[in-house]
């Protein structure tokens, strides 16, 4: 009979050597990819970063999908020759919107994906993802972010699927399962509640549990469900007990109630912060204990194979509790087929990666992502009437794909067909229309003299940098985030080199039919200026193929069926902002505002109209169906999104929703042509 991948675990386990075991909750991480890597490398590790992401830094040209590949091999293959029991290691990396170890194919950004509201296309653009993951040897991402976005002044809004629980849970699932079914362990983050008010990042989790277990866990067990095999714990603490060490949270809930039988891993540089930040544990050996014992397996990222035999000589854990954590990962291991297949084939990477296959999926998903905000009219444009373009704004001229989590270390992604706005409305447009790349000085003469006039918008965002103020920044905002804790991300830094708002709003005055392309991953206040344009586009960063899908919508080639993820306020003083909020005894309203966003969760406009009607509710005992007669009343094809919404009424504690809209329910994109 063959043995299952747990009982191959528990027999290796019972073969192992205390150091042998250390070494599997143990990781590491080499920024240097050079001479000096195969010394500083040592291969008993039971997981690291996968040197792909860090190959591309100071080279003249880009590691190749072979190279990348080739070097995973020989890491693999040093490790298995090196231990005892010849345990091949866990080569990770991160895939929040394209497989990151180097120039795979960029995705729309998550925030982007979300407004699609289409879990089947992010399935596929997840199994591509999956694809791309492993056939270099990346065997588990750090993907997805489930956390939900609910104030947007969270730096990291860009990487979620928005501020709802359904939504979120149903991209998060879907980026699950593509990612898995392709022999990649998939491990959403940051569990489970990782922003405090203010959409301060990792600070201290006030949630109580009811609302934790009707709006920050539903997410993450969708993901479980999906077949996700790990997850990353939150930095912050809730209820007082940090989330690396929160046997609450990573024994009773994860694996008591919801049957998780993957492994749990430390965001970077977690299981310390419970020492130096948290002030829980008297020193990192006590922190270590303390999270291995309440039910996390993996320390990332840097060597902590001391600091766990401290914990063990020291009496903070015993070596049968540390048991428990190896059988987890080794049976993990097993499960992907680590010890039967353990390479990967570098001609099948280079074939693979950035095929024609998955950037024109890469198309299909820009253009079901990009918003419609606005249009009084103006869109979309006619190629044929066009002669001469005016583009203004620093956006205009960079791929769209953002700065978080879009590259390797030290190196802007690139890729060939990979176009700028600007390149992407040259090559659309052809030779016989003009393109202006004009300075926002240079607005009143240049605008007058064209036929349209597009404004691209630009926004510093991403990790470690969350926002006060969501207005476009202004001159000289600069943002760099070295030594800020960005191990992964980088130095992300821009410099804005105008004043956005006043030139949009002279602009405007040039020309009242300008359009605003937004290209950002959370929301910004319009209010200054929303009034002005006669078109507004939130594009999101769409990705690689981006820009062509927005010349696409801009032409009417492409019909925007794209809604909000989330809610855009019309100022930081309303924030925190979502609809699905529990009722108030007296309104919402301020004195000076009515409460209302500027811009609904589920609003998107198209250059169609359609109709919903005749609307029936089918009560059965497996559950509740409702249908309704969905038509095309305007003149193009397009899609709509039908979105259902509860509401709740005569409960035993207070529901969330109000004005009769709850909860999403559910929702479906239905493509429609017009009557004949």
């Amino acid at each position: 009979m063959e043995r299952t991948p747990e009982q191959r675990a528990r027999e290796l386990l019972a073969q192992m050597t205390l150091d042998e075991k250390i070494y599997q909750v143990t990781s590491d991480m080499l920024f240097d990819v050079d001479a000096s890597y195969e010394e500083n490398r040592n291969p008993l590790f039971g997981s690291y970063r996968n040197p792909g992401h860090f190959m591309h830094y100071r080279r003249e040209t880009p590691a190749s999908p072979a190279e990348v590949t080739q070097q995973i091999n020989a890491d693999v293959r040093r490790s298995i020759d090196a231990q005892p029991h010849h345990i091949p290691p866990i080569e990770n990396g991160e895939a929040l919107h394209g497989a990151q170890w180097g120039m795979g194919t960029n995705f729309p950004q998550p925030i982007a994906l979300a407004s699609s509201f289409d879990p089947e296309m992010v399935g596929r653009v997840a199994d591509a993802i999956g694809k791309e993951c492993a056939v270099v040897g990346v065997r588990q991402v750090f993907s997805p972010v489930v956390n939900l976005a609910r104030d947007c002044r969270w730096g990291r809004t860009v990487e979620t699927y928005g501020e709802d629980v359904l939504l979120s849970s149903d991209m998060g699932a879907a980026m699950c399962r593509g990612l898995q079914q392709n022999g990649v362990i998939a491990t959403p983050k940051h569990f489970a509640d990782n922003y405090a008010a203010g959409g301060r990042d990792s600070n201290y989790s006030e949630t109580s549990e009811r609302t934790m277990r009707e709006v920050f866990l539903p997410p993450f067990k969708a993901c479980f469900d999906a077949g996700a095999q790990s997850v990353m714990a939150a930095y912050n603490a809730w209820e007082g007990v940090p989330c690396s060490a929160n046997p609450r949270l990573l024994t009773d809930i994860l694996r008591g109630e919801w049957g998780f039988d993957g492994f749990v891993v430390s965001d970077y540089c977690g299981v310390e912060g419970m020492h130096s930040a948290h002030r829980v544990a008297s020193s990192d050996a006590r922190a270590a204990a303390m999270a291995l014992k309440a039910g996390l397996d993996v320390i990332l990222p840097f060597d902590r194979f001391d600091t766990v035999k401290e914990a063990l000589d020291k009496g903070y854990i015993t070596e049968e509790e540390l048991d428990k954590n190896v059988l987890r990962i080794l049976t993990a291991k097993f499960r992907l087929g680590l010890f039967d297949a353990p390479y990967r084939d570098p001609a099948a990477a280079d074939a693979l990666v950035r095929c024609r296959s998955h950037r024109t999926l890469a198309l299909e998903a820009a253009r079901e992502t990009i918003i419609l905000l606005k249009n009084e009219g103006v869109l979309p444009l006619d190629k044929a009437k066009v002669r001469r373009v005016g583009v203004f704004g620093q956006s205009a001229d960079r791929i769209p794909i953002g700065s978080n989590y879009s590259g390797p270390y030290g190196t802007p992604w690139q890729g060939a067909d990979a176009p700028t706005p600007l390149e992407a409305l040259r090559a659309y447009l052809g030779g016989e229309t003009e393109i202006v790349y004009g300075e926002s000085a240079d607005v009143e003469t240049l605008a007058p003299t064209c036929d349209v006039n597009l404004y691209f918008a630009a926004i510093v965002e991403g990790e470690g940098s969350d926002r006060s103020d969501l207005r476009l920044p202004s001159v000289t905002v600069h943002k760099n985030r070295a030594g800020d804790g960005g191990l992964i991300v980088d130095e992300a830094s821009q410099e804005i080199k105008e004043n956005q708002e006043e030139a949009i709003l002279r602009l405007c005055k040039a020309d009242p039919n300008a359009v605003i392309v937004l290209q950002n991953g959370a929301p910004i206040d319009m209010t200054a200026w929303i009034g002005q344009p006669g078109a507004v586009i939130e594009a999101w960063y769409a990705g690689e193929q981006g820009a062509k899908a927005l010349a696409e919508i801009l032409f009417g080639e492409t019909n925007p069926s794209a809604k909000l993820p989330i809610c855009i306020p019309k100022s930081v003083g309303q924030l925190p902002l979502f609809y699905a909020c529990k009722p108030s005894g007296r309104g919402y309203a301020y004195c000076d505002d009515d409460g209302k966003p500027l811009y609904p969760f589920g609003y998107g406009l198209s250059y169609t109209t359609f109709s919903l009607e005749n609307a029936a509710i089918e009560i059965a005992e497996s559950g509740v169906g409702i249908a309704c007669d969905v038509t095309n009343t305007g003149a193009r094809a397009g899609t709509q999104v039908v979105q259902l919404y509860l509401a709740s009424h005569d409960c035993d504690v207070v529901a969330r929703g109000h004005a009769g809209r709850s909860a999403l329910s559910r929702f479906a994109r239905l493509r429609r042509r017009p009557p004949a």
